[in-house]
């Protein structure tokens, strides 16, 4: 049995534990708080893009490349966004399980099967594995910005449009609450007008509607913001699951810190009461004796 002085240490480092563990929760907690502001101000947005990208190429007959299907997909580009840091419960662990998973059984379909990786942890484990990504992307939740997402819906784009990949799909935490985060498996090209629940006979563009400029490029031009905006959604969302898996853990990390002082404070309070009852034992047997 550990001594008194043993515990007494371990109770002191517990403690020091805790603190790290609440002051942890407080940081997550205050940048959860800007992270979810973005999110639920950018939702409407990138849906009303949507929308109407929807409603005209419907009313008008729009073709685009981001909006063909192409038959039979045999090159694809995954995207996997983890963090780049742990201590965040199952934020990483679920989405690299979904994606290894995916990965196992649907890359003997393709003839071309390339990964991004958003975070250090996704590209860690699946490189311990001889799984190599194209591109890695580090930093996401310190450098999160517009701009930043704009370039990387920019080559991603390209790639696509010069016939290198056939589809793109993403894998990534979905933002529900701090409690709540739920990976979602979402291709984002070729865009799925569908999304919109926009029918052609209850648009609200008529067909003899002039545009200006043309409705082709307008749909050009909306579908080169909508799909930055929604490389930029995506991430946000991440970063805002992770900030929420991360305040969860550190709280229930607290939470079990305190049961542990409790019950060490217990043991060593029975241990010294032993030893207090066994020395004056001791003493009244050697007076006893005398």
């Amino acid at each position: 049995m550990a001594s008194l002085a043993d515990i007494r240490k371990r109770i002191s480092s517990v403690k020091n534990t805790q603190k790290i563990t609440k002051a942890m929760k407080m940081v997550s907690a205050a940048k959860l708080r800007k992270a979810q502001e973005r999110i639920t101000n950018l939702r409407p947005y990138a849906h009303g893009l949507l929308t109407v990208i929807a409603d005209i190429a419907a009313t008008h007959r729009v073709d685009h490349p981001l909006l063909t299907v192409k038959p039979n997909p045999k090159n694809l580009l995954l995207v996997v966004v983890t963090s780049d840091r742990g201590l965040c419960g199952s934020f990483n662990s679920a989405v690299i399980k979904f994606a290894e998973q995916y990965i196992k059984e649907k890359k003997p379909n393709y003839d071309v099967f390339d990964i991004i990786f958003v975070g250090k942890r996704g590209a860690d484990y699946f490189k311990n594995r001889d799984i190599l990504g194209k591109e890695t992307i580090l930093n996401l939740a310190r450098e999160l910005t517009f701009d930043m997402c704009s370039e990387i819906a920019e080559q991603i784009k390209k790639q696509y449009a010069t016939g290198e990949y056939d589809e793109v799909q993403i894998v990534y935490n979905e933002f529900k609450s701090a409690i709540q985060q739920d990976v979602v498996n979402e291709s984002i090209l070729p865009v799925d007008l569908s999304r919109s629940e926009i029918d052609a006979e209850e648009s609200s563009f008529a067909n003899d509607l002039i545009f200006e400029p043309g409705p082709e490029e307008m749909v050009d031009e909306l579908l080169d913001r909508h799909f930055a905006t929604q490389i930029f959604r995506v991430m946000s969302e991440s970063v805002a699951s992770e900030h929420g898996a991360r305040m969860s853990a550190m709280e229930n990390s607290t939470k079990n810190a305190g049961e542990m002082i409790h019950s060490m404070t217990l043991t060593y309070n029975k241990l010294r009461q032993e030893a207090i009852t066994t020395e004056l034992v001791e003493i009244i047997s050697g007076a006893e004796s005398v």
